[in-house]
């Protein structure tokens, strides 16, 4: 299992995500396309592709020109049926590779916060294990509309597109489920300013909003990281099967 991950701002934590690849025994390629490091050109090379968030928003060409190859990019792994996986900024990539709509500073939502699932998240295999409603960590300022063709999995009062699909195994999640406590911790640590700013007095709430929440979340998290991992495996498998 060879994954193509993709980093869009300095430092930016598996979490979650990163548990379930290595149980997997995943292979992980980073690319820091933040400090220019090209993009991939040979999908053959791989097997899924993971685009994490970032500072910028997804029409941000003028500072980080690579966003429309890695929209294409994340398109044409879809199109091999390959597992693909955008969070947060990620997500956002994927809608624009699909031609939505990205909705620059329309949904802030920060911290720890309630999403429910759809009918048809209810049925879908990446949200099969988090029950109707789930908490999950969230840190956006933007969102999207939803892709012509695309099924949408879950939504709440702020932000309708929390997590959609397209084709078999390719996901976007706008809430960070990779974010278990560690990775909220060391955001906590590392953007205090910016939290500051964004959701005044979070920081001192942070422990008994730790107490509360996180651990409902970091299990949401992990059930969500596993499930998509798994869409990799079952490619394949299905793959070892069509050449047996």
């Amino acid at each position: 299992m060879h994954v193509a991950i993709i980093e869009n701002m300095k430092n930016t934590p598996l979490g979650a995500l990163g548990i379930a690849l290595e149980e997997a025994g995943a292979t992980i390629d980073w690319v820091r396309a933040w400090d220019g490091e090209a993009l991939p050109k040979d999908t053959s090379a791989y097997d899924a592709l993971v685009v994490l968030g970032g500072e910028q928003n997804a029409r941000d060409d003028e500072t980080h020109p690579y966003l429309p190859e890695l929209a294409g990019l994340m398109r044409r792994f879809e199109g091999e049926d390959k597992s693909v996986l955008g969070i947060c900024l990620g997500s956002q990539i994927l809608a624009r590779a699909y031609e939505a709509d990205n909705l620059i500073g329309t949904a802030h939502e920060f911290g720890w916060k309630t999403v429910g699932l759809t009918n048809e998240g209810r049925k879908d295999a990446l949200l099969a294990d988090v029950g109707d409603e789930f908490t999950i960590f969230e840190w956006h300022g933007d969102t999207f509309t939803l892709p012509a063709g695309a099924v949408r999995l879950a939504a709440n009062g702020v932000t309708p597109n929390q997590a959609f699909r397209i084709g078999r195994a390719t996901y976007g999640t706008q809430f960070h489920f990779e974010a278990n406590a560690a990775v909220v911790d060391r955001w906590r640590s590392e953007f205090k300013e910016t939290i500051e700013r964004k959701e005044p007095g979070w920081l001192e709430s942070y422990p008994e909003l730790l107490a509360k929440h996180a651990a409902a979340a970091e299990t949401a998290g992990l059930a969500i990281a596993r499930a998509w991992v798994r869409t990799i495996g079952a490619r394949t498998e299905s793959l070892q099967v069509a050449e047996a």
